[in-house]
This record gives structure tokens, C-alpha cells and sequence, in this order.
């Protein structure tokens, strides 16, 4: 267990390094140079040029300007931005509440209900309820997040008047279409998981050897065959919740929502690179973090992994 860990974090240091050089390049890799798109169409003498350029640090040589971004990253300091000189560490710590309330809301109705949609089907597999959960898992999958987004702003907010379609403040029904709108084609890939994975372990000689024994449906399907299940399932959830921070982006947009998805994209639209810098890094990070933990899951549930 000690040396597959320690495997673990090594590859998951070296991935981070590998992020680190690419996030650092973004500004590198502006086409021509990073202060005349900064400025834009601005006219500006060479002395503000040459203080921008100053600032920036881009005057220093490659490898120093890297060693410096590192070291601060390392820190807690990503830089300040551009547009207003507020910490950009300051302004992602703000927003990133937001965005994990959002992707934790999206993610439990995800597993919710394609939890109950899988399991209703693999275990009536054949019948009209498993044609019934899959065809509802397809219509999920086939309906883009941001006209399923508005579909919902119709339904619950122009029609119904439940819920609010700006989803500004911490309030619950504030959360209630934006979770809904990223989680929902996130379940009906869970429900259909579920059902190959559930489907494949029923099969297995083990499980007609715990029927054969006597042992209560109910027991056999929670004790033997859905445990295993779980391994494929875990990979997606650890993956889901990766895509779930970086995904929302569109959703936050759509709903005139905080977090770090519109940051980045506000951001972006103002040329304020440090800030799309700092938003890249921590979202990969976090990402790295994520699928590390979920491969140490993964030993939790199968022993067998650990050997491997």
C-alpha cells in the first residue's frame, strides 16, 4: 500500500511540474507579444510599454521568469491583476466557494439519480423500466448543457415562477437550475454506467454462487454485486468532479453565477493574463488532486490494485 502511494504522488508531482510549464507559457504564447495584446488597440508611448514590460517581468530570461512564477505559486502568490491589482490568490480564493458548492450540488444529484435510474434498470433488465431509464439517459446525453439550461430558466422560472433565473446570493433556490443544468447530463452518464457495470457483475460465477447459497436478493445485489460495480464507477465520479470545476464555466455565465468559471472568462475578455494564469493552475491542481485521490480510492474497493 506504502510503495503504490508513493508511485501515486511521485507521477502526480511530475504531472503538476508538466502543468506548471504549460500554464506559465500561456503568456509566452500570445500571438506576438504579450503587452502589445494586452493593450489592445491602445495608443500608448514606449515608456508605458517598457513599464508594463517591467512588471510583467518579461524582460528577464526565460528560465528566471519560470524559477520566479514557481517559487511564488508555491507560495500562495499567483501575481496581481492587471485591470484592478487585486491579488489574483485573493480573487480565485473568493470565488472558488461558488464553484465547489456548485460542482459538490451537480455532482450528488448526478449520483442520485443515475444511481437509481442504473440500478432500476439492471436489475429489470430486458423489461419496460430499463428501456424507460435509458432512453431518459439518452435524451440527457443528446441535449447540450446551454439549451437544457434554458429549457429549465422556461420551465421553472418564466412559466412556473419557482425558482429564480439569476442565481446571485447563497440562497438554496438560488443553486437549485445551475445544479440541475450541469448535473443532469452527468446522471444519465452514471445511470447507464451503472447498468453496464451492474449487468456485467450479475453475470459473474460468484454471484450465481451466493444465489445458489440461499443469501437474500437484497444482500447479494448490496454485499457482493454492487461493490464491485462500484471500481468503473469511482473512476467516473473522481473524473466527473475534475470536469464539474472546469465545466461550469457555461453555467455560471448562463446564470450570471460567481465562481471561477466566469472569473476566468471575464478575465479573458479583459486580457488580464495573470488571472487566467492563476484560474488554469489552481483548476489543474485541483484536477491532478482529484484523480490521485480517486486512484487511491480505487484500492479501497479492490485490494488486487495495489499489486499492480
Amino acid at each position: 500500500m506504502a510503495n503504490y502511494l508513493i508511485r501515486r504522488l511521485i507521477t502526480s508531482f511530475f504531472v503538476l511540474i508538466g502543468v506548471s510549464v504549460l500554464v506559465f507559457s500561456i503568456i509566452h504564447l500570445v500571438p506576438g507579444d504579450a503587452v502589445t495584446a494586452i493593450l489592445g488597440s491602445q495608443k500608448v508611448n514606449a515608456s508605458t510599454v517598457a513599464q508594463l514590460r517591467e512588471q510583467l517581468g518579461l524582460n528577464d530570461p526565460i528560465p528566471l521568469q519560470y524559477w520566479r512564477y514557481l517559487s511564488h505559486a508555491l507560495q500562495g502568490d499567483l501575481g496581481n491583476s492587471i485591470r484592478n491589482s487585486v491579488p489574483v490568490a485573493r480573487a480565485i480564493r473568493e470565488q472558488i466557494p461558488s464553484t465547489l458548492a456548485l460542482a459538490f450540488s451537480a455532482l450528488l444529484l448526478a449520483l442520485v439519480i443515475g444511481f437509481g435510474l442504473g440500478l432500476a434498470a439492471a436489475l429489470h433488465h430486458g423489461s419496460w423500466l430499463d428501456t424507460l431509464a435509458m432512453g431518459v439517459s439518452v435524451s440527457g446525453l443528446s441535449i447540450p448543457t446551454f439549451w437544457l439550461g434554458l429549457l429549465l430558466i422556461l420551465l421553472f422560472s418564466v412559466s412556473l415562477g419557482w425558482l429564480p433565473s439569476i442565481s446571485t446570493g447563497s440562497s438554496l433556490r438560488a443553486l437549485v437550475l445551475p445544479a440541475l443544468t450541469l448535473g443532469l447530463p452527468e446522471a444519465a452518464v452514471v445511470a447507464r454506467m451503472v447498468r453496464a457495470s451492474m449487468l456485467d457483475v450479475l453475470g459473474k460465477e460468484y454471484i450465481m454462487a451466493a444465489r445458489a447459497k440461499g443469501l437474500p436478493r437484497t444482500s447479494v445485489i448490496m454485499k457482493h454485486a454492487l461493490r464491485n460495480a462500484l471500481i468503473p464507477v469511482v473512476t467516473f465520479i473522481g473524473l466527473q468532479m475534475a470536469y464539474l470545476l472546469g465545466g461550469s464555466t457555461i453555467v455560471e455565465t448562463m446564470f450570471a453565477r460567481q465562481g471561477i468559471g466566469r472569473l476566468a472568462v471575464t478575465a479573458i475578455s479583459n486580457r488580464d493574463y495573470p488571472v487566467v494564469q492563476g484560474v488554469v493552475l489552481v483548476t489543474a491542481v485541483v484536477y491532478v488532486l482529484i484523480n490521485t485521490l480517486t486512484d487511491i480510492g480505487y484500492t479501497l474497493l479492490n485490494p488486487k490494485i495495489r499489486l499492480k
